[in-house]
């Protein structure tokens, strides 16, 4: 059963048993600083063994001195000013990056294949678009083949449906009526950022840039809709999607220590960030 999303105040949180933690998704400074207190009694209560926090530059010291640490910060997050992903464990276990001497090898092939890549369109038979609802169902059945488990319902069509009347745009590739490839950009349109995120590629289909494809093609479209900072928080262990964003000229800030359950176990994830200030020199929807 996945973790719920709901509301402390006017700040948005997610918690449960499945990621085993609290995370703070979103602050609302009326709630700042009694929520601290608030997300600590919570954690206990429920026996969760981690709470995370992404909280603006404002409130960071506060978090701090109720022993939060920084994991990761991104700067221009908010309108400018700069955000700070924080964590505090209540297990030591949990708290133990048991896989830092891999994760800093694929950080250091990420990192040599900064900005070298050569962007070109899929080949014949491939099409590409912005997903619509009727493509949910389809949808969902490539992230169950893609993902045993994920930290967010996506393995279901209404879940799909419902994140794309928000504030959620899904990018698919196509080949043969059949999808093949799925990424998402979720929006914080108030803030000016938005999570490059749920990218997902068919076994068969891997190794021909879509998800570099997918990612130019997300930047193209939210910068569209004044997005300032774009951010993805991906799996410390995953050589591709960690090179993919590094070839997309994006910047290492940090890793989530044991922060996602994703495939029936706990992973340290790095967070990307890229400003979107400066347009690039061309552009797919010229």
């Amino acid at each position: 059963m996945h973790d719920i999303v709901t509301s402390i105040g006017n700040s948005v949180i997610q918690h449960g048993n499945y990621n085993d933690r609290i995370y703070l998704m979103k602050l609302s400074r009326g709630d700042f600083p009694d929520i601290i207190d608030t997300l600590d009694t919570m954690a206990q209560e429920k026996g969760y063994s981690k709470v995370f926090a992404k909280v603006p530059q404002y409130a960071k010291d506060d978090f701090s001195k109720n022993g939060f640490i920084i994991e990761a910060a991104i700067p221009n997050f908010y309108n400018g000013e700069q955000a700070f992903f924080m964590a505090k464990f209540f297990d030591e276990q949990r708290r133990q990056n048991e896989k830092s001497e891999e994760i800093n090898k694929v950080l250091e092939e990420a990192q040599k294949r900064a900005a070298d890549s050569k962007i070109t369109e899929p080949g014949t038979g491939f099409l590409y678009r912005i997903c619509g609802i009727s493509d949910a169902p389809q949808m969902a059945e490539v992230y169950k083949r893609v993902f045993a488990t994920y930290p967010f319902p996506i393995h279901d069509p209404g879940y799909i449906v419902e994140t794309m009347n928000e504030n959620v745009i899904y990018f698919g590739i196509w080949s043969q009526s059949k999808v093949v490839a799925l990424s998402s950009a979720e929006m914080d349109l108030e803030s000016g950022n938005a999570e490059m995120t749920d990218f997902a590629t068919l076994p068969e289909y891997r190794g021909k840039g879509l998800s570099v494809f997918l990612l130019q093609l997300m930047e193209s479209e939210v910068r569209k809709r004044q997005i300032k900072t774009a951010y993805s928080i991906a799996r410390a262990l995953s050589f591709g999607m960690n090179i993919t964003f590094s070839k997309m000229d994006y910047r290492y800030c940090g890793t989530l220590i044991n922060n996602t359950n994703i495939s029936g176990r706990f992973e340290s994830m790095n967070v990307w960030y890229k400003s979107l200030l400066e347009l690039p020199d061309s552009s797919l929807y010229r």
